[in-house]
């Protein structure tokens, strides 16, 4: 169950980190865009931060998940270093870069909160699992990375609830309401109780 559980895991990190190549293939009213206003997807600033987020995010989602890989970090621990700066280099512009186009958000002011706020817990818990592990603190640093990597999942979640939640209210904008927190608050109550259970698991024994 494990090993189908990481395949799983890497399989929909790798799709969904590769899907903003699509927004360079397809018609540019593709997805989301095709709600967005002329003059919004006209306005430089704008995409900048659009084309920073999807990119540098769906780089972040591609090499994240092997991280978590036991083996690479104990037999490659080079490598581990390297992916990691990449993926917070990757992560802390993304992610502001998600908070400026998250005040256009569809959906009105409970999507602009929601994806405000993920924006900033996303950055705030890659940039704690930078200094943690600058100061030699390593659970502190894996802990804070698996929080990380929760609030990067949400382009994964966010894209299995959309469609089924409009499924069943008959109505994407109600749906997307909802997704704007669905997709990463779960995330992060999933990742506490994930660092919970390892950490009883690696208290000392008293015997």
């Amino acid at each position: 169950m494990k090993k189908i559980a990481w395949i799983t895991f890497g399989s929909l990190s790798i799709l969904v980190g590769l899907y903003p190549i699509i927004y360079f293939l397809v018609d540019r009213r593709f997805g989301l865009l095709s709600s967005k206003t002329l003059e919004l997807l006209s306005d430089s600033l704008w995409n900048i931060a659009f084309y920073g987020h999807i990119i540098l995010g769906g780089i972040a989602l591609l090499v994240g998940w092997v991280q978590f890989s036991p083996k690479l970090r104990r037999n490659r621990m080079s490598l581990h270093r390297n992916i990691g700066k990449l993926y917070i280099l990757s992560v802390l512009i993304s992610a502001v870069c998600g908070v400026y186009i998250a005040q256009f958000a569809t959906g009105g002011i409970s999507n602009v909160i929601g994806f405000s706020l993920s924006g900033v817990v996303w950055f705030t818990t890659t940039f704690l699992a930078y200094t943690s592990v600058r100061k030699g603190q390593i659970t502190k640093h894996q802990n804070f990375m698996i929080y990380s990597y929760a609030v990067c999942f949400s382009a994964v979640t966010l894209r299995i609830w959309l469609p089924l939640l409009t499924a069943l209210t008959d109505d994407f904008i109600i749906a997307y309401r909802i997704v704007g927190w669905l997709s990463w608050v779960p995330n992060l109550i999933v990742a506490y109780y994930f660092i919970k259970r390892n950490s009883v698991h690696n208290l000392p024994s008293r015997n």
